[in-house]
């Protein structure tokens, strides 16, 4: 007799993975901005004066423990020259341009002379090069009662005194245009002379508008202020000059960078997983209907997915296919409560697994499980509608917060600070108005302000969603705003040391050329 073969039984174990890479996101992307964050707040420290300056001592040339390190510069020595200066690429010069404006009335000939000062680098600042050459533009408008020719010259003082080089321009008035001069290179020094001459023969010139431009070298880099604290380049937005690499901002760049974007992933994620916790009771009462109605769960979840069921409905179809490759209803409803992973669903889907093992009337469970997901997400939404009230306020002041203390920067500091420009105490009868600097007043504006950010929007989060993440991006939320805020209002040039036009000094009378 023929021994029958034994067919031999392969059992295949579907290990589903849960198909879900939010936590690993979520330390990929929460590990990669603290590490910028971090450098941010080092990058803040070590331009910052309450590290380098009052915690510890501030480098004796004056420059930040930054500028020093990417430079090269010995903080033990003097101020480095611009021939150190130029040497670094974070402290290199750029001109800025100064300005005059003439404008007479009823000239007379011979003309008109007047007096001016070119600024620049002062020698014993340039170490072993040359001074730039500084560009000199000078556009003139002459109006009379008839046409007639007329002259302009600029003269550079001499060395050793009196007048040197002359440079000049012919035009005839009442033509626009045919007046405008260039000087290659004018060297810093006083007593510089314009002239305006025509002939003593020709009627009075009625108006004569003169702009006389110089783009000059103070000795200040263009990344730096005039207190040798980094502030960055400048960004021109319309009517806007800002500096959004100034250091002060790496300590909110720093914060936000720490706080923002896991904090934003992970509420995102949250939500959508609350969307289809929303859901959740109406799947599983339509499960009930469908196994009262005599379907197997199997077939009733298969019938359930092409049902609506908003951000459910992805988890649903899941279910539908794992079911039809053969898995389990058991292990299909296990791995749909372990990719979403939040108690409400975990509990249910434990009693709906243990119903179903068991055998019975588990639609009554079904019912059970619905209505106390149901009642549970009632009373999440009554809780988050009745705190709103509370996260309104925390924001409200914030805000208000905020703008007094940006009105204060950019009204208040400035009122104080040009009471006494200099650098000693100035006396007012009995009144004492000591020397500022307004940036140190800013700065510790913005430190305060980034702390009640962080603690109000931490405080808020918390409050409306019991998670530290929802915190977490409103504390970065507050910070993005106070930071542009800062960097729109209080941020002013002349409040953060910037050198502006300084002017060509023009002295108050004038001459009659010759």
């Amino acid at each position: 007799m023929a021994r029958r073969n034994k067919k031999k039984k392969i059992r295949v174990d579907l290990n589903f993975p849960k198909d879900d890479n939010t936590r690993r996101n979520f330390l990929m992307i929460s590990i990669s901005s603290a590490l910028i964050g971090i450098v941010f707040l080092a990058f803040w420290a070590a331009n910052a004066t309450l590290v380098f300056g009052i915690l510890t001592p501030a480098p004796a040339n004056g420059n930040p423990v930054f500028i020093n390190t990417a430079c090269g510069f010995d903080p033990n020595m003097a101020l480095p020259d611009y021939t150190q200066n130029e040497s670094c690429f974070f402290t290199k010069e750029r001109t800025s341009t100064q300005t005059m404006e003439v404008e007479w009335d009823n000239v007379k000939g011979p003309g008109r002379g007047q007096e001016f000062d070119v600024t620049g680098i002062a020698p014993e600042r340039l170490g072993t090069l040359s001074h730039p050459p500084q560009e000199m533009r000078m556009s003139c408008v002459a109006k009379a009662d008839e046409d007639f020719p007329y002259t302009i010259q600029i003269w550079e003082p001499s060395t050793g005194g009196g007048l040197g080089t002359s440079y000049s321009v012919s035009g005839v008035t009442n033509q626009e245009g045919d007046c405008y001069l260039e000087v290659m290179n004018a060297l810093p020094g006083e007593g510089w002379e314009i002239w305006l001459q025509f002939d003593r023969s020709y009627p009075r010139m009625k108006e004569f508008t003169l702009t006389l431009e110089v783009d000059t070298y103070d000795g200040i880099p263009d990344w730096m202020n005039n207190k040798n604290q980094f502030i960055g380049p400048e960004v021109n937005l319309g009517p806007f000059n800002l500096r959004p690499l100034i250091f002060i901002n790496f300590f909110g760049y720093g914060f936000i960078f720490l706080v923002y974007p896991g904090a934003v992933y992970w509420d995102k994620k949250m939500k959508a997983i609350n969307a289809m916790e929303e859901k959740f009771p109406d799947f599983l009462r339509d499960l009930a209907e469908y196994w009262k109605g005599g379907l197997s769960m199997t077939l009733a979840v298969r019938t359930l997915a092409n049902s609506e069921y908003g951000s459910l409905n992805d988890e649903v179809q899941k279910m539908s296919q794992q079911l039809s490759w053969g898995v389990a209803f058991g292990d299909v409803i296990v791995l749909f409560a372990e990719r979403v992973g939040t108690p409400l669903v975990k509990r249910a889907i434990s009693l709906i697994g243990e119903a179903n093992r068991a055998g019975g009337k588990i639609s009554d469970i079904l019912v059970t499980a619905a209505n106390d997901s149901r009642e549970i997400k009632f009373l999440e939404g009554e809780r988050e509608r009745a705190i709103a009230s509370y996260i309104a306020v925390i924001w409200t002041s914030y805000f208000v917060f905020l703008g007094v203390i940006v009105v204060l920067a950019k009204v208040f500091i400035p009122a104080i600070s040009s009471a006494n420009s200099g650098d000693d105490s100035a006396q007012i009868g009995n009144m004492v108005i000591r020397a500022i600097d307004p940036l140190f007043f800013l700065v510790v504006f913005f430190y305060g302000v980034s702390a009640q950010g962080l603690g109000n929007g931490a405080m808020a989060g918390l409050m409306a969603t019991g998670r530290l993440s929802s915190g977490m991006k409103h504390a970065g939320m507050m910070l993005i705003i106070s930071t542009i805020a800062f960097n729109f209002v209080a941020f002013s040039p002349d409040l953060l040391g910037v050198p502006g036009d300084m002017g060509l000094n023009p002295a108050l009378g004038y001459f009659s050329p010759g």
